[in-house]
């Protein structure tokens, strides 16, 4: 098997991945065999049905997506281990070329965390405090004290010191996941998607573009979370924890906690990031 990897200016890694015809046939037949152990005919046994036989029976389309299914982990666990890449999503997986007596050739897409550059952040929201606190009062306007920062204008302030590249590849699976959300909703409330946008006025072209933004901030705010808790050296503990799964408030929660640990941890960990931030 030979692999070549690209990396595009978005981010996303391009792997090439090029199959051998002499490992392809093997694991075809290993298919056929298996299959064939499966099927049922009339006059013969289970897993008696002669090869011949059975190859006019047995789907091609089904023979092919089994060989591809047994191909494709180690294919793509093979090529990010020669290109040393530590993906963080699922590879999207292309069929460039797949004939008979040739190699196969497979593209995946996938990504990396993106490189994040932090400016001076902890200046940025200070001067976004200051600015919030030292708003002009105007004759006849009902003096009010300062109000602390919301998490929105905290995050803004975040942003603005913040050079953060999210590959192509993320924002369209988070994209997906929102879309197809949307439809699940609409169907639950008895429309189409078409009469849903119709009645907000939106075009799905506009809620691509909507749901892009939407998942390029958030993205990029997970990311910057992450860099800022360790750089300032943020952890939480076993302790942390098991504190938040006591607090829960019913039986099935605290079960559900306890098997999310790992989940938990990561929003335990966002809370203390925000709460420091917040406190700067």
């Amino acid at each position: 098997m030979t692999t070549a990897m690209e990396r595009q200016a978005s981010g996303t890694i391009t792997l090439t991945i090029t199959i051998p015809w002499a490992k392809v046939a093997e694991t075809k037949e290993s298919v056929i065999l298996n299959l064939t152990r499966e099927l049922e005919l009339p006059g013969f046994r289970k897993g008696k049905v002669p090869r011949d036989v059975a190859l006019k029976k047995l789907e091609q389309s089904k023979i092919y997506e089994d060989v591809i299914q047994k191909l494709l982990p180690q294919a793509y666990s093979d090529a990010v281990k020669d290109h040393n890449l530590h993906p963080i999503t699922l590879p999207k997986i292309e069929i460039v070329e797949a004939k008979e007596e040739k190699d196969w050739i497979l593209r995946a897409l996938t990504t990396e965390k993106p490189e994040i550059v932090l400016g001076d952040y902890k200046k940025a929201i200070r001067e976004a405090k200051s600015a919030k606190q030292n708003k002009i009062w105007k004759p006849g306007e009902e003096e009010k004290k300062p109000e602390p920062m919301t998490i929105r204008e905290l995050l803004d302030a975040l942003l603005t010191v913040v050079t953060c590249q999210i590959p192509d590849i993320l924002i369209e699976t988070e994209v997906n996941r929102s879309l197809a959300e949307l439809i699940d909703q609409t169907k639950k409330l008895g429309l189409s998607v078409d009469q849903y946008l119709s009645s907000t006025g939106k075009t799905a072209e506009s809620v691509r573009h909507e749901y892009a933004e939407n998942s390029r901030r958030t993205l990029t705010l997970e990311f910057v979370i992450e860099k800022v808790a360790d750089k300032e050296s943020i952890f939480v503990s076993d302790d942390d924890i098991d504190t938040a799964i006591k607090s829960a408030k019913t039986e099935e929660e605290r079960t559900s906690l306890t098997k999310e640990r790992y989940y938990l941890a990561s929003i335990l960990r966002r809370q203390k990031t925000l709460d420091f931030l917040a406190a700067v």
